[in-house]
């Protein structure tokens, strides 16, 4: 697919901004709504298998029903010129694996507030009945002021109904990133990605993965098996608590992890709060009911709350109280009148 072509006589692309084995990414204009949006072509390969085709418009169809603000929208897919498509929401920035390229490794102070997010979005998705079954940094999107947004929900579902022989690491996923049980080709949870989700937190510590292979297989295999190098090796200076959360989400069994990403993301924000992060912590209000977002775009802990007292009930009520207390030396005056004491 070429720039400056016209899909559904709607969507010109005008640049393509990303290509891997599964698809080219362009950003591009649509004509009808007059808005820049981002769309993902997928290569003609996939275009002649009526499962996947099937399963892709499904998929498709359950991630454009995600609203959320940690995941990217999806507005529009379909089928045109031999080559499958989906329309999503234009989000300016980079992936995250991109900027770990770039940067190598980011702090705790910065690391926590961006899972925090990840976590939101796919709990969000887990809360809905969807699993992601790709989390990978290349799937999130960071802004320039630190959002990130969760992409490609439902594609690596639709992957699974092509032939095993068809498969290749660059379409399956990403084993890097795969849980014990996607490993091993058994169903996915989501506490699979939640250890997904730990893979990309050990790496945005770090700026290394846990585990590293010549070969899918063997990755898979130390998925399964090996143990990850301990991140304090890594990091000498990371709390206890921090260690040992990586330690949980890294579990081979998917009981004892987090369940979905919702507890894991909560388990983030507590830990953060607890090492009082500074006010530049990014999150958005979605992420954390506590947390507000004041007029600069950052966000801080809340204020103790005022009290709701609602003042007509306590009136009221001490009312009744002084009601009924002055009635009590009348009902003993009443009995005492019919039931004299006996002398």
């Amino acid at each position: 697919m070429d720039e400056g072509a016209l899909l559904n006589n709607r969507y010109r692309l005008l640049q393509k901004v990303g290509s891997g084995g599964m698809a080219e990414v362009f950003r591009a204009r649509d004509a009808m709504l007059e808005r820049y949006v981002a769309i993902k072509v997928l290569r003609p390969d996939y275009t002649g298998n009526e499962a996947f085709q099937e399963r892709f418009r499904q998929e498709a169809r359950a991630a454009a029903n995600l609203s959320h603000p940690n995941i990217v929208t999806v507005h529009d897919f379909g089928l045109d010129q031999g080559r499958l498509f989906i329309v999503m929401e234009h989000v300016p920035g980079s992936d995250l694996k991109s900027l770990l390229r770039q940067r190598g490794r980011f702090s705790i102070e910065e690391a926590i507030p961006l899972l925090v997010q990840a976590c939101a979005g796919i709990g969000y998705a887990h809360r809905a009945g969807l699993i992601h079954c790709d989390v990978k940094p290349h799937n999130m999107l960071v802004t320039p002021d630190r959002r990130l947004k969760v992409t490609d929900f439902g594609i690596a579902r639709a992957l699974a109904t092509i032939h095993p022989e068809e498969r290749s690491d660059v379409v399956w996923g990403s084993p890097q990133y795969f849980s014990p049980e996607q490993a091993a080709g058994e169903p996915p949870s989501p506490a699979s990605d939640v250890y997904s989700l730990g893979i990309v937190l050990y790496e945005t510590l770090t700026g290394s993965l846990p585990f590293s292979a010549a070969t899918p297989e063997e990755l898979g295999r130390m998925h399964l098996e090996a143990a990850p190098q301990p991140i304090v090796e890594y990091l000498p200076e990371v709390p206890d608590a921090l260690a040992q959360i990586v330690d949980k989400v890294l579990s081979k069994e998917p009981s004892a992890r987090y369940r979905t990403a919702d507890q894991f993301g909560r388990v983030l924000l507590k830990f953060g709060t607890q090492r009082n992060t500074p006010p530049t912590l990014t999150l958005t209000p979605e992420a954390s009911s506590t947390y507000i977002e004041p007029e600069d775009g950052t966000f801080r802990a809340p204020a103790a709350r005022e009290l709701d007292i609602d003042w007509l009930s306590v009136v009221l009520g001490l009312l009744a109280l002084i009601t009924i207390g002055g009635l009590i030396p009348f009902w003993m005056w009443v009995y005492f009148t019919y039931n004299p004491p006996i002398r």
